[in-house]
C-alpha cells in the first residue's frame, strides 16, 4: 500500500500543479456603446475580466495596436476610453493581453466603429 501512495503521489502533485497554472481564457462578449469617439468611454462586459486575468485593451485594425486606458475592471466587465489616436471611421476589433508569465494578446468578437469627429 505504501509503495503504490509513494508511486502515485508524485504524479497527483503534478496534476494539481498543472491545473493550477492555468488561467481562465479572457472572454467579451458586448461593447456598449458600439461606436464613439476619441475620449468616449466604453464598456465591455464578459467573463474572466479581472485584474488577475487581464493586463491592458487595445484597439486594433489587425496591424496597428493602440493601448487603452482601462478605468474600471471587475470580473465581468472593464470601462475604457477611447485613444486619441484611435482612426475616424475605422471599426476596430477589441483585444487584450493576458497576464501571468506567459502573456497573450488575444483579440476579441466584439468591435468598435469610430465616429468621425466635426
Amino acid at each position: 500500500m505504501k509503495k503504490s501512495l509513494l508511486v502515485l503521489l508524485p504524479l497527483l502533485l503534478a496534476a494539481g500543479t498543472t491545473a493550477w497554472a492555468e488561467q481562465p481564457m479572457p472572454r467579451m462578449v458586448t461593447v456598449d456603446p458600439q461606436n464613439g469617439k476619441a475620449g468616449d468611454v466604453i464598456v465591455a462586459t464578459g467573463e474572466n475580466l479581472q485584474k488577475e486575468a487581464v493586463a491592458k485593451v487595445f484597439l486594433t485594425d489587425g496591424t496597428h495596436d493602440l493601448a487603452c486606458e482601462m478605468l474600471e475592471q471587475t470580473a465581468t466587465a472593464i470601462k475604457f476610453k477611447i485613444p486619441a489616436r484611435a482612426p475616424q471611421g475605422q471599426r476596430l476589433m477589441v483585444m487584450v493581453l493576458t497576464t501571468g508569465r506567459d502573456a497573450k494578446y488575444i483579440e476579441q468578437p466584439v468591435k468598435v466603429e469610430i465616429d468621425e469627429q466635426p
